[in-house]
């Protein structure tokens, strides 16, 4: 199985570990020392090695950052993680803050007296987040220092390797173009810009360059490595040669210069102090890199990730995976959702239906051929009170009995080599009263509203964010995610720069995937999700319009529990997409799955 259930985070050391941590801060004469939950990399998922914020504060959530001082912790998560974060830590240790409310750079400038030294790992923050935070607290009088050692690895005595997986290459089939077309496609990018060379520090684009994929982190298929790209030579490449199978190596042979990773600090010193100017993504990039090729005589300039925007924007190829993929993840979901409806709720646990879930994906995939790799994230499953919190993951310590009227949310999702899946359906287990049903197709609402929407070329992802709210707004409520994320194509579940949200600024571009996924959550009593995929199709005339107009096309192909809506809310044209939804969810699911989920999945699909 692919998902484990201890907590892997005991809150207890806590004490210990964070008092080990000030003895290394006070033989330097640090104030402070921040503890990000990132790696060298940016990245969500981060190996066992890079779990510090975890191992220090007992917090499993994938977004946070501590502040150590000499008489007081804080721990600083979004909304995402508010419960979370106050069950998983000691109280008599951590402060919870919330951002955006509170970032550390205005906590500390606001509770620290001027003098105040404030350390930090220059290769676990990114070049604009260290800018920020250096303006803001010299500014206030206080010094930001960049550590060469990192104080929580000194203090961690056991702490894991860095992962050796093997590096795989991805089929041409599957990826639509050749890896050396997307060197060359990217180093006219460079020339264009007049830059010299720039480097990959995100996996994700590392992997979609050289079309390769890994399983270095959890549940996302990344090799971990850098790229130095040029406008005019080979790349140079930094995986670990353990990781390279011989037909692997071969392979990359002939696309870069392979390199050992300990070699990029040496490499990049000497590019800068040869060519000069280093381009650098101020958001994704660490400060190390910064520092390394400005301390070498080179200059360094703003320079957007050249991949991040031609890995977003899916291929022909890649776009048939994702269907392809999500027809398998459906017949999937038939499957189990056909046999939850059939199960007494007090049988089961929330650990019972994540291991029956999974265990259908992987049966899926072997049915057609194109295995299950991996869930693309741990699967939320929320029953009761357990769904209202928004990233729950359950444990063996967390996990509760199902109860019959009660609601069950379930956030999951597949890495399949043609496609990643995520999809959120929230169900419920008898009866539901009026007012969960009220909610329900409030939510409902909202995420049928982006489904139909058309938008000019030119649209951001802030631009639409408000009409999935809309109908939730009218009553008084609203939720404290973001409405969409991107997807990648076998890559990472959350996928950048796209996305649906209040700051998505991104324009939203022919091929992208994302997620359509509004909310609402009752803390204390349930959480409601719904969640489809959706592809950005290209822009068509609207008979009678002026402009060619972009849409939206669903991806997911799962039923929507007709026991939660309440038809009087939904106007006639939301009636009309949900029926034609369920009965395209029919015809191409019912194919794939026994003639007992067929005749589940008839009345499940049935019209309002």
């Amino acid at each position: 199985m692919f998902q484990t259930f201890d907590a892997s985070s005991d809150p207890s050391q806590a004490a210990p570990r964070v008092a080990r941590l000030r003895e290394e801060m006070a033989a330097r004469a640090l104030d402070g020392f921040l503890v990000p939950r990132s790696d060298e990399h940016q990245g969500e998922y981060v190996p066992a090695g890079a779990e510090r914020l975890r191992w220090l504060t007992g917090f499993t959530g994938s977004a946070g950052a501590a502040l150590i001082l000499a008489s007081r912790a804080v721990l600083f998560v979004d909304s995402r993680y508010t419960l979370q974060a106050r069950e998983q830590t000691d109280p008599e240790i951590f402060e919870i803050a919330h951002i955006p409310e509170t970032s550390p750079r205005e906590w500390i400038g606001e509770n620290l007296a001027k003098g105040a030294r404030i350390g930090f790992d220059p290769w676990l923050h990114t070049i604009g987040e260290v800018r920020s935070l250096r303006e803001a607290l010299e500014k206030a009088g206080m010094e930001v220092i960049a550590l060469e050692e990192n104080l929580v690895d000194r203090v961690w005595e056991d702490r894991p390797a860095p992962p050796l997986a093997p590096v795989r290459i991805h089929p041409l089939a599957l990826a639509g173009e050749k890896a050396a077309d997307k060197i060359e496609r990217l180093a006219g990018k460079l020339r264009e810009e007049g830059i010299g060379r720039t480097v990959l520090t995100d996996p994700s684009s590392l992997a979609w360059l050289f079309n390769i994929r890994g399983s270095d982190v959890p549940h996302t298929p990344l090799p971990l490595g850098f790229a130095i790209l040029s406008a005019d030579d080979r790349p140079d490449l930094f995986l670990a040669r353990e990781k390279l199978p011989r037909e692997v190596e071969a392979y990359l042979t002939q696309l870069a210069e392979l390199r050992a990773p300990d070699e990029l600090e040496a490499r990049l010193a000497q590019y800068a102090s040869q060519d000069g100017i280093i381009g650098l993504d101020e958001g994704l990039a660490a400060e190390k890199l910064r520092l390394l090729a400005e301390e070498a005589g080179g200059q360094t300039v703003a320079f957007t990730d050249p991949a991040s925007l031609p890995r977003a924007t899916k291929n022909a190829a890649e776009l048939r995976g994702a269907r392809a993929a999500h027809l398998r993840d459906g017949a999937a979901l038939a499957d189990f959702l056909a046999w939850l409806d059939g199960q007494e709720p007090e049988t089961l646990d929330e650990i019972r239906v994540v291991e029956r879930l999974e265990a259908a994906r992987i049966r899926a995939g072997e049915e057609a051929q194109m295995p299950l790799r991996d869930i693309s994230f741990d699967t939320i499953s929320g029953s009761g009170p357990n769904g209202a919190i928004v990233h729950y993951r359950v444990t063996e310590k967390t996990t509760r009995k199902l109860a019959r009227d009660e609601l069950l949310l379930l956030d999951s999702g597949g890495q399949y080599e043609d496609g990643t899946t995520d999809v959120t359906r929230t169900v419920v287990l008898g009866t539901p009263p009026e007012a969960m049903r009220k909610h329900f197709t409030l939510v409902l609402k909202g995420m049928i509203a982006i489904s139909c929407l058309r938008f000019p070329t030119g649209t951001r992802g802030m631009d639409i964010d408000a009409m999935a709210r809309t109908a939730l707004w009218k009553f008084g409520y609203d939720y404290g995610h973001g409405t969409g994320h991107g997807v990648g194509s076998f890559l990472s579940v959350h996928e950048g720069p796209q996305r649906i949200a209040k700051t998505g600024k991104q324009k939203l571009l022919t091929g992208m995937i994302l997620s359509n996924e509004p909310g609402y959550y009752k803390p204390g009593s349930y959480g409601i999700r719904i969640e489809n995929l959706i592809a950005v199709t290209e822009p068509e005339p609207v008979p009678g319009g002026d402009i060619a107009m972009h849409g939206f096309e669903t991806l997911t192909l799962a039923p929507i529990d007709k026991r939660l809506v309440e038809p009087e809310l939904l106007t006639e044209e939301e009636r009309v997409w949900f029926d034609a939804y369920h009965r395209h969810v029919f015809e191409q699911i019912s194919p794939l799955v026994d003639d007992r989920t067929r005749t589940w999945l008839r009345a499940a699909t049935a019209p309002l």
